[in-house]
């Protein structure tokens, strides 16, 4: 056997095996999870968005504005992790396209939640 044979066969002996498509991997796991408190963090500051101006209900928005900024600050936090702790790229398992999907919806809830909480501090 040849030293060709042998690091081939070292190579393929330490590559991870492939993920399924399918499979739901802890990466993948927790950038769901940071994406649905993104998009939560969306819902709430547009309903508090709409609240402070006057459009849907009789309250000033300034709670749902807040949750809505610790919301979205969350899924943009642990979008930022699962990031950052990703070896691969997409399609390798570690979620790394649901957390890049978690930090932009996060940081649109951010937006909105400040956007409510500045228009409340204005008409309260």
């Amino acid at each position: 056997m040849s030293i060709r044979h042998l690091i081939t066969a070292a190579h393929v002996w330490v590559q991870p095996d492939p993920v399924s498509s399918y499979a739901l991997t802890t990466g993948r796991l927790w950038s769901v999870v940071a994406a649905l408190l993104g998009l939560a963090g969306v819902v709430i500051g547009g309903l508090a968005l709409a609240r402070s101006a006057g459009r849907i209900g009789t309250g000033s928005g300034r709670r749902g504005a807040n949750v809505a900024l610790v919301m979205g600050l969350a899924g943009a936090v642990i979008g930022g992790l699962v990031v950052a702790a990703a070896d691969g790229g997409p399609g390798t398992g570690y979620g790394i396209v649901g957390g890049y999907v978690a930090l932009v919806v996060g940081l649109i809830g951010i937006i909105l939640g400040g956007l409510a909480l500045t228009r409340s501090r204005r008409t309260g």
